[in-house]
């Protein structure tokens, strides 16, 4: 009797090393070439919209038959995000492409001319969660950087990936770029991750974008190099000068818009002034809108619908119509807090003070940290690059939102007419 494992095992290797095959040709395409595909993959989405989105409801419907909570759920419709993923593959192919770029030439005391060349990464490997949008982005970016891509999606958008990466492939017709350039693992076995993760000898980086416990099993369990699409706890300083009506809008921003992403703030600190004066305004707008309050003492002074907070609070990621909130002594207590419980992902501070500000944005080091903005601000397409393929956490190999270039490296390239290392 067949080994239903080693059948993954074996189908999933095939994939990897067609992956590997369709890289080197990736990595010599013009931009001209790359650019067409992803024009071709918006006319053919267009083309395929009625289906994609038939298959979505398929989706939809047995992801509210299983009862996954309605944010969740939204994560999962493409209707509502569909001509912004169709503007993300036109903005992609639109950026300069970074293959082949040099840079930092300088010439050495020998005479020889030393630069740095930027190339792709080679074959990158995408396990995610829920959103399929990904699908089409991190296709996008990857091809862009001359990368080939491996996508293995969730259960629960297996419809909504297949019909998207069926478009994408089918578009590669006429065009200079492989079919394989991008694959989806064709099941929803769990087996199938096991097997990606054993494959070092053809994927080059691994990118999980799920919760803590998928972020966990990759770290352990595979050699391949990782970066970590890990939990967003977001926050919001609210500064004793801060302006009252901004910090009402850009709270409720931050946290209402949508709920169940990365970016949305999940703490609200705040001044004690702060909250004296225009905290009960920010937080009676968040709980008309169905928003729990989890507070501490001294929020609960002030709002009294708040509902006590406990230490686990502080660190968690909701995902959801809850906001924890703490009032802090100070700028220092509030950025001790973030250190203690963040997860390095996105802090703001909303504040008219310059000095206050500053500090805030020198003494943090998460990987996006804004003044009087919606966390919802740190996003691939609203920072100008184009998609975003995950927002890194981890420092190495690239920080914060990951768009064409973090899907690069640098190799060395030597110029010289004939000189000897004697």
């Amino acid at each position: 009797m067949a080994n239903p494992t080693s059948d993954i095992e074996e189908q999933i290797e095939t994939i990897a090393r067609r992956a590997r095959e369709a890289s080197y040709q990736l990595g010599v395409l013009t931009s001209q070439d790359k650019e067409a595909w992803l024009e071709r993959c918006a006319e053919q989405l267009e083309t395929d919209r009625d289906s994609i989105l038939a298959a979505n409801r398929l989706d939809l419907d047995a992801a509210r038959e299983k009862g996954l909570a309605e944010p969740l759920v939204k994560r999962l419709d493409l209707a509502d995000k569909w001509n912004d993923m169709l503007a993300g593959l036109r903005e992609v192919a639109s950026l300069p492409d970074p293959i082949g770029e040099i840079t930092g030439m300088r010439v050495r005391p020998s005479g020889v001319r030393v630069g740095r060349m930027r190339i792709p990464l080679g074959v990158i490997a995408i396990i995610y969660e829920s959103r399929p949008n990904v699908t089409v982005d991190a296709a996008a970016l990857c091809v862009k950087a001359g990368n080939a891509v491996i996508l293995r999606g969730g259960s629960e958008a297996f419809r909504s990936n297949t019909a998207l990466a069926d478009s994408l492939r089918t578009a590669t017709q006429g065009t200079a770029v492989p079919a394989n350039a991008v694959q989806l693992v064709p099941t929803t076995d769990r087996a199938a991750v096991d097997a990606i993760l054993k494959q070092d000898a053809y994927i080059d980086l691994l990118i999980p974008r799920g919760g803590p416990e998928l972020i966990r099993k990759v770290s352990a369990e595979s050699g391949i190099p990782i970066v970590k699409h890990d939990a967003g706890v977001c926050h919001i300083y609210l500064d004793e000068s801060a302006d009252p009506d901004m910090a009402t809008a850009v709270v409720r921003d931050s946290k209402i818009r949508q709920m169940a992403v990365c970016n949305g703030v999940e703490t609200l600190l705040v001044h004690p002034e702060a909250a004296r004066t225009m905290l009960a305004d920010v937080l009676k707008t968040l709980h008309e809108e169905g928003v729990e309050i989890r507070g501490d003492e001294r929020t609960r002074e002030v709002f009294a619908e708040a509902v006590p907070a406990t230490e686990d609070d502080w660190a968690e990621e909701y995902l959801g119509p809850v906001l924890a909130v703490r009032v802090v002594d100070d700028l220092d207590a509030a950025i001790d807090h973030i250190r203690q419980y963040g997860s390095d992902h996105t802090e703001v501070i909303l504040t008219r003070d310059y000095h206050n500000a500053q500090q805030f944005l020198r003494r943090l080091d998460s990987c996006v940290v804004g003044v009087n903005c919606s966390t919802a601000f740190a996003d691939g397409y609203r920072l100008g690059l184009g998609a975003e393929i995950g927002i890194s956490t981890s420092r190495l190999h690239w920080y914060g939102p990951m768009g064409l270039e973090g899907l690069t490296t640098q190799k060395f390239v030597l110029y010289g007419d004939g000189q000897l290392r004697e």
